[in-house]
């Protein structure tokens, strides 16, 4: 029934920020019309959280090893925020073009994003 999910990010400046998913992170992507590009998505899982505040929705993108991904895209230019203890894993982010923040992070609870069924 389900087969995929589909994120979106708003931007202020959506082509910067496409370019640089495209040619900074390297995500593989069809253009739907005039450069509107999709990019494909590493293996993803979603979770649910309580909050007693506004709901809301977020993006973080996963990686085995922060440290050594981080230096990766800090030697492309990409403006990348310190490493925090989370708890639940290594957290930190990356600067857009477009001036917004997107999240990473390196998981320390087991990942679902593997599983067969």
């Amino acid at each position: 029934m389900i087969n995929g999910a589909h994120v979106i990010v708003y931007s202020r400046d959506a082509e910067a920020d496409r370019t640089f998913i495209r040619d900074v992170l390297g995500f593989a992507h069809v253009d739907a019309g005039d450069g509107w590009l999709i990019f494909k998505l590493p293996p993803a899982e979603v979770a649910v959280h309580p909050t007693d505040g506004q709901t809301q929705h977020e993006l973080y993108l996963m990686c085995d090893d922060i440290e050594t991904t981080l230096v990766t895209l800090s030697a492309k230019g990409v403006e990348v925020s310190p490493v925090t203890n989370a708890g639940w894993g290594s957290l930190a982010s990356i600067k857009l073009p477009s001036g917004s923040h997107l999240s990473l992070y390196q998981p320390r609870h087991p990942v679902a994003y593997n599983l067969d069924h």
